[in-house]
């Protein structure tokens, strides 16, 4: 298939002919059901039935692909960013382009778009943009007179004051099942991991930007200034419980993570921008982020539309789920960021106001990264390479060994494929 995404159909769009329309919605997004509850109480015509479903990683992904593949697929589905194109590919999240109000079009931040658009057809309809943002512990820096590092060099050299000062702790860990936090860091170097602009699937996820940054992390490892451990686990909670680490970078969905895992830490940690490689031009990658799409076995495409359009922009549906105390999800609709600042209890955070930090970080996001069609498989590729680190392993050699563990899946879908080695 020449034609990257030439597979995906655009559903149906029948209507019911007596009552309310019914509806079908999976996600596993934090405070979804109270979204759903508000919207099934403003409006008559519509009845959105929902089912939470485990997280990708945890089965949703696999649960969502199976119901397609036995036809009974949900009207609605949640799909993060990387995994898109997969999905689209595959057929499940159908080509919505059509359906389309020019309002919904102008609502959402370029940015985000971008991100669920391939070959001009759109996919998914946005729902939150995440910038990675450098949480860190207030209290800690100021202990060591630490100040918040503006670049990576100034990051460095924080590193080794808190490993002088303090030999019990770190300033972060390097995830050894950190692959999207490796992209992350990818992306705002410049990195270019997947591109599909003449019409191929270019893989190169060794570039000159990547190898930057993976030097970078690599060096810091080395010389003993970081942990290195998985993110996921009881290891990292008890580090992060313990104050054993001061920063983690992650998108602005963590802070509610956060703040509702560890209340005792309430007023220790505050919310920075990402250091970067040129304070004079200033980028950032996305570490997160999911978007709403239509599956191939909708019958109601039009009422799912309507219900995706209230739910990515209406201030009740971002009111109903902040104010659940699950989620600080960071909206795509500029519209919305005002909503999420009030709504969101900023004491946590000592009073600061996140939702402006997370809307000036959002505009620094790094145009053209895409995301690779079997994403859950490069993921699974790169954290066995980062979990070999420990043993002797580089990030370097994790990246090839990844990109050379993609390149059959991507042969296997009958995508045109061309890729960089170096």
């Amino acid at each position: 298939m020449a034609v990257p995404f030439a597979g995906a159909c655009a559903p149906s769009a029948t209507q019911s002919s007596g009552g309310p329309v019914q509806i079908t919605f999976w996600s596993a997004l934090r405070g979804s059901q109270p979204v759903v509850d508000a919207f099934n109480k403003s409006q008559s015509k519509i009845k959105v039935v929902f089912q939470q479903i485990p997280g990708g990683d945890q089965g949703g992904y696999a649960k969502l692909s199976n119901a397609a593949r036995a036809g009974n697929a949900p009207d609605i589905c949640t799909i993060e960013y990387m995994q898109l194109p997969g999905f689209a590919i595959d057929g499940v999240a159908t080509d919505i382009t059509g359906l389309m109000s020019d309002r919904l079009r102008s609502q959402i931040v370029p940015q985000a778009w971008q991100l669920t658009t391939f070959d001009n057809k759109t996919f998914s309809v946005p729902f939150d943009i995440e910038p990675m943002v450098m949480h860190y512990r207030k209290d800690l820096f100021e202990q060591y007179g630490i100040s918040v590092p503006r670049t990576w060099d100034e990051f460095a050299e924080a590193a080794r004051k808190v490993r002088d000062k303090a030999p019990d702790k770190r300033i972060a860990i390097f995830p050894t099942d950190g692959t999207y936090n490796v992209a992350a860091y990818a992306w705002q170097a410049g990195g270019q991991w997947f591109d599909i602009s003449k019409g191929v699937w270019n893989v190169s996820m060794a570039d000159a930007p990547t190898r930057r940054i993976a030097e970078y992390w690599q060096q810091l490892v080395d010389d003993g200034l970081l942990w290195l451990n998985p993110s996921n686990g009881k290891q990292y909670d008890a580090q992060i419980g313990q104050s054993l680490i001061l920063v983690r970078f992650s998108g602005a969905w963590e802070a509610a993570a956060q703040m509702k895992a560890r209340p005792k830490q309430k007023g220790q940690w505050a919310i920075a921008p990402m250091p970067q490689w040129d304070v004079s031009d200033a980028v950032v990658g996305t570490q997160g982020g999911s978007t709403f799409a239509i599956s191939k076995d909708s019958r109601h495409a039009e009422a799912s539309m309507e219900f995706i359009e209230w739910l990515v922009t209406h201030p009740d549906s971002l009111k109903a789920r902040l104010t659940s105390g699950a989620s600080s999800a960071f909206p795509a609709a500029p519209a919305l960021i005002p909503v999420g600042s009030q709504a969101f209890d900023r004491a946590y955070y000592g009073g600061q106001d996140i939702y402006r930090l997370f809307d000036e970080e959002s505009r620094k996001i790094r145009d053209g990264w895409v995301w690779g069609p079997r994403m859950s498989a490069t993921q699974r590729v790169m954290n066995d390479g980062m979990a070999r680190m420990s043993a002797g392993g580089t990030i370097i050699e994790a990246l090839r060994h990844a990109q050379s563990g993609t390149m059959p899946d991507l042969k296997a879908l009958g995508l045109s494929t061309s890729e960089n080695s170096s």
